[in-house]
């Protein structure tokens, strides 16, 4: 009996045997995991971005499952192993494992001693690890480090212990890069910002007041709202120990800059930030810097840009903590189907902005 006539037709797949077709032809990986084609001729079946010979239409079969194709006389193709986890979550799941390692280890590791239990050469593991992670190795380490050394400094009695208990060899080394990793010394730090200084002016811009807020390092608030004592109360509450006042003359230049960004925005900008995050968030917050005026991004397109696909809800909670706004422009974040929902400073405001920047690039030639 010919191969073709034990074949059994698929029970169930998640779209037309067109889109399915398509994406075989693309080789178009997002489809693999969720739908696999047969080969009547062969009796292999295969991931959608198998890079094996396409074969002819008339031959091809759709399944939902390996279970439906083994049930219907197939075989898993040898070359993309569809019985098998995909390379892309196998990958996964040594930089999971990798970032666990580092995590747990008193010193940083060494790329080849991360490569090396990940199977892989040091080149292959360094790029596999960025394009997940969206940092290098290295920037992954240090991020945990300056994480942990935050988290020591709150409870440590001397600083340097907790500098050496967060895993850096050398004091000197983590002092010299405490203002980028804490906004402040680490004296400072421990003592909950206490002599840190902060200059702030309140104004008013055709969506409301606004509070601009600015330390030595750059601005570090931006804040929306209807109540000028309520965007103070906001500030002191994210620097419950630092020294706030109110700006001099010469901070007039600045909050100028930042309020034209809300009244006329698309006009290019580069204002130094005092931002303080988590390294997530961070990643999250530099995406955002990277949507044009005038486009807008959903957030499942942010979460993956980033290479974190599944991060949809942490992604929307980190443009929920952007403490900038406009200047970290989370505003030109929607739903899915569109929807302006969950804007911090309200989706009125969210409306508007988006507004101004579509009808300030429709002007332009």
């Amino acid at each position: 009996m010919p191969l073709a006539t034990k074949i059994k037709p698929p029970t169930s797949v998640p779209a037309s045997d067109g889109t399915l077709w398509a994406a075989a032809v693309a080789r178009d990986k997002s489809y693999d995991g969720k739908v696999y084609y047969a080969v009547a001729t062969t009796g292999i079946y295969c991931r959608p971005g198998c890079p094996a010979r396409l074969p002819k239409r008339a031959n091809v079969r759709f399944y939902a499952s390996c279970a439906e194709a083994h049930a219907a006389g197939f075989r898993a193709c040898k070359r993309c192993k569809p019985d098998q986890p995909s390379l892309e979550k196998q990958y996964a799941a040594k930089v999971a494992q990798a970032c666990r390692h580092i995590e747990t280890a008193q010193d940083p590791p060494k790329l080849v001693e991360l490569a090396t239990a990940a199977g892989l050469s040091p080149f292959h593991f360094h790029r596999i690890f960025k394009m997940i992670a969206g940092v290098t190795p290295k920037a992954y380490a240090d991020a945990h480090r300056h994480k942990r050394v935050r988290a020591t400094l709150t409870r440590s009695a001397s600083i340097t212990q907790a500098i050496f208990d967060a895993g850096f060899n050398c004091n000197g080394r983590f002092y010299a890069a405490s203002s980028h990793v804490l906004g402040m010394t680490p004296t400072e730090f421990k003592s909950g910002g206490a002599n840190s200084a902060i200059e702030f002016t309140i104004g008013q811009c055709s969506l409301g007041c606004i509070l601009i807020a600015a330390s030595a390092t750059g601005l570090c608030a931006v804040l929306m709202g209807n109540d000028a004592d309520g965007l103070l109360q906001a500030l002191h509450d994210r620097f419950p120990r630092a020294q706030i006042s109110s700006a001099r003359r010469s901070f007039k230049k600045l909050s100028n800059q930042v309020i034209a960004q809300v009244e006329r925005p698309g006009s290019a900008i580069d204002l130094p930030l005092d931002v303080r995050g988590t390294a997530f968030q961070h990643q999250v917050w530099q995406a955002l810097r990277g949507i044009p005026s005038g486009a807008t991004v959903s957030y499942a397109e942010l979460a993956a840009r980033i290479g974190k696909p599944k991060a949809v809800r942490a992604v929307a909670s980190a443009c929920a903590a952007n403490p900038i706004a406009v200047l970290i422009p989370c505003h030109r974040v929607v739903g899915t189907n569109g929807a302006l929902s969950g804007y911090r400073w309200g989706v009125e405001r969210k409306r508007a902005l988006l507004a101004r920047e579509a009808k300030s690039k429709a002007k332009k030639p």
